[in-house]
C-alpha cells in the first residue's frame, strides 16, 4: 500500500506505517495517484502550482507552472495518463501525457451563473473545488465551483452545461461509481446530494445527518449504496485542530454515526476520505483510520504531534 497523505504544510508519503515528510512549507491544496500508476502522484499548491512525482515521492518537480492556487487534481478513471487539474480563478486544464503537458479547457467561465461565484474568504474570486470523470464515459466531466455551482462537460471540456436546478451550490468532494456509472455523489457545504442521472437532477436525503456542513465523500469499492462522508456543523469546526467533525455512513436509509474506532468528536477537524479496492480511508489530524466497511474503523500507523494539522488530501493506491 502506498499512501499519499496531504496535510496543511507537508505531503507524508509512506506505506501506513512509516512516514517520509516531503514538501514541507508548501501549502497543500489536493493530492491524486491512481493504483495503475503508483510512482506517480499529484499535489496541488497555493504557491508552487502543481506538484508531480514519478518515483514514489522520493523527487517532485513542478509539472503545471502557474502563479494561479492549484485547488484539485483528479486521475482519470479510464487511462493513468489523462490527468486533471483545476485552480484558483476558475480553470481547469487536462493533460494525456501523466501531467508532461498541459491544456486548458476554455469557456468555463463563460457560463451565465459565473457572476454569482464567490469564495467567502475571498470572495473577489472561485475555485475549481474537485473534478469527477463519469466511470464509463471519458469525456463526461463533473465539476464542483466553490462556492456557485456544479458545472458538468459532455465532450471533455469542450462546452460546458451551466448549473442545473437543485445542484448544491458549495460543493466540496464529488464521486462516482464503476458499478452506478450514472450516479454521483456530492459532499458539500449545504448538504449531502445524490443524482442518479449524471448531474441533471437531484436527491437530498439528509435523514439522520445532524451536520450538514459536509466536506468529503466516498463510496465502497464494492457497493454503490454504502456511502461515508466527513461532516461538521459549519467551516469554522470542521476546518479547525480545535472544532468538532463526525462521519456518518448511509446504505439506503438514514445515516448513522460511523465513529467506532475514529478519534472524538471534540478536537477532530473534518476528515479526508477515499478507497482502495478493498476499503474506505479517513485522512484525521489524529491519524489515518482504515475500515472495510464505513462501519468500524482501525488506526493505520503511527502518528505525532508535528502531524496534527487539517489534512488536505488523500490517495492510496
Amino acid at each position: 500500500m502506498d499512501v499519499y497523505a496531504g496535510l496543511s504544510d507537508r505531503v507524508l508519503v509512506g506505506d501506513g506505517e512509516t512516514w517520509a515528510d516531503r514538501l514541507q512549507g508548501r501549502t497543500v491544496e489536493c493530492v491524486a495517484a491512481d493504483a495503475r500508476a503508483p510512482e506517480r502522484a499529484f499535489v496541488g499548491t497555493v504557491e508552487a502550482g502543481l506538484q508531480r512525482t514519478t518515483d514514489g515521492g522520493e523527487t517532485w518537480t513542478e509539472a503545471l507552472a502557474t502563479d494561479d492556487r492549484v485547488t484539485s487534481v483528479t486521475v482519470a478513471p479510464h487511462d493513468p495518463d489523462v490527468v486533471w487539474a483545476g485552480t484558483e480563478p476558475s480553470a481547469v486544464y487536462r493533460s494525456t501525457d501523466g501531467g508532461e503537458s498541459w491544456t486548458e479547457r476554455g469557456g468555463l467561465t463563460d457560463m451565465p451563473s459565473a457572476p454569482r461565484w464567490s469564495f467567502p474568504p475571498r470572495p473577489h474570486t472561485h475555485h475549481v473545488r474537485w473534478i469527477a470523470v463519469a466511470p464509463d464515459d471519458p469525456e463526461q466531466l463533473y465539476v464542483a465551483i466553490e462556492a456557485g455551482a456544479f458545472v458538468r462537460s459532455p465532450d471533455g471540456g469542450a462546452t460546458w452545461d451551466d448549473h442545473p436546478d437543485g445542484a448544491r451550490r458549495d460543493t466540496h468532494t464529488l464521486a462516482t461509481h464503476a458499478d452506478a456509472p450514472d450516479r454521483v455523489y456530492t459532499a458539500a457545504g449545504d448538504g449531502y446530494a445524490r443524482s442518479d442521472d449524471r448531474g441533471e437532477t437531484w436527491a437530498t436525503p439528509q435523514a439522520g445527518l445532524d451536520h450538514r456542513y459536509v466536506w468529503s465523500v466516498a463510496v465502497h469499492p464494492a457497493d454503490p449504496e454504502v456511502v461515508v462522508v466527513s461532516a461538521a456543523s459549519g467551516p469554522y469546526t470542521a476546518h479547525s485542530t480545535t472544532g468538532e467533525s463526525y462521519v456518518y455512513r448511509r446504505t439506503g436509509g438514514a445515516w448513522t454515526r460511523a465513529m467506532a474506532g475514529l478519534p472524538a468528536p471534540d478536537g477532530l477537524a473534518r476528515a479526508v476520505l477515499a478507497t482502495d479496492a478493498e476499503a474506505f480511508y479517513a485522512l484525521t489530524n489524529h491519524g489515518l483510520f482504515r475500515s472495510t466497511d464505513g462501519r468500524e474503523w482501525d488506526a493505520v500507523g503511527p502518528w505525532c504531534d508535528a502531524y496534527d494539522q487539517v489534512p488536505r488530501g488523500l490517495a492510496v493506491v
